[in-house]
């Protein structure tokens, strides 16, 4: 994108309600009076009262369906999508962004209503975002990718919303990426502050692959609507449990997959008592969202994978 005329088209199409400069010159002109506190390290989330993990189910687990192909509609409509997930007893679901074909907040209004009168709860919903970018256009953009989301989370009564850092850009040190990233991830928190809304940073390749790096972003953003996005099946090191016990304690939603891939070996069916376990521990509260990559029918697959969780999680569900 070539400069910022008036209002920047947010991400998802022309349905969106464009971002205006005012928003966005506040955002990154310090207009905001911040709960930002990188001067303080951030501390581990406050959970008082026994574990509390709810299940849900990401609309990325079922992407296979709900994306169109070819030119031809989708095989399954995000109506249909809940239906599917009420049906296997969930009590909530997490329709990602990428699967909305109208963005407009008269949708998302429409969309919750539907999700209500099927016994469900918006947990949260997931953009796709990049603010390692070193370039300001393009840094703009997606800031207002973000900030339109926590709005349309807003309306849907989401919770949270699943962000990305970034890849490293070339030629530059991890430090300098970790400094920009912490301060964009800081700002787009005050505007996520006005609605309500958490902004959960992923373990999700990049700057973000080891448990120690992403760490340091955590720790450096210390925002009262910041936390994990934990995902069980994105480290591929030597000790990807060890890892997500590093960050299982600022967790605030968990995104599991039914594999996991240590560094140097084939995939494996994924621990999941393990990962129960763990976020028991630190009485985790919030949702486990399960979003299934394995390459299998994603209905019989999710549906599986759903039912060994709700064993393992019981009436907490």
């Amino acid at each position: 994108m070539n400069g910022i005329p008036g209002n920047i088209p947010a991400f998802g199409g022309n349905t969106m309600r464009p971002i205006s400069r005012r928003t966005l010159g506040g955002l990154f002109g310090g207009g905001l009076v911040s709960a930002w506190n990188p001067a303080r390290a951030m501390d581990p989330v406050r959970r008082t009262g026994k574990p509390l993990i709810k299940l849900a189910v990401a609309a990325y687990s079922l992407r296979q369906l709900l994306e169109s192909k070819g030119g031809k509609p989708a095989a399954m409509t995000l109506e249909q999508f809940a239906e599917f997930a009420a049906g296997l007893g969930l009590g909530a679901i997490e329709p990602t962004s990428y699967y909305f074909t109208d963005t407009s907040n008269a949708y998302m209004a429409r969309y919750k209503q539907f999700c209500t009168r099927l016994g469900l709860d918006i947990s949260g919903t997931a953009v796709g975002n990049d603010f390692t970018t070193p370039d300001a256009a393009k840094q703009k953009s997606q800031m207002a990718q973000v900030v339109a989301w926590i709005e349309k989370c807003s309306i849907l009564g989401g919770k949270t919303i699943r962000i990305f850092a970034g890849n490293l850009p070339q030629g530059e040190t991890l430090q300098k990426a970790q400094q920009r990233c912490i301060g964009v991830i800081g700002e787009a928190c005050d505007h996520a502050a006005k609605y309500g809304v958490i902004l959960a940073l992923e373990n999700h390749g990049g700057i973000t692959a080891k448990a120690d790096d992403l760490l340091t972003l955590v720790r450096g953003i210390n925002h009262a609507n910041f936390g994990i996005n934990l995902d069980n099946g994105n480290f591929h090191t030597a000790d990807p449990y060890g890892d997500l016990e590093k960050l299982a304690p600022y967790a605030v939603v968990v995104q599991v997959k039914t594999e996991v891939q240590q560094a140097g070996k084939a995939k494996e069916p994924a621990d999941l008592k393990r990962l129960v376990t763990m976020l028991e521990k630190v009485s985790f509260r919030g949702y486990l969202a399960l979003e299934h990559e394995a390459d299998e029918e994603p209905r019989e697959g999710v549906a599986r994978a759903i039912g060994q969780l709700q064993k393992l999680v019981g009436n907490q569900a």
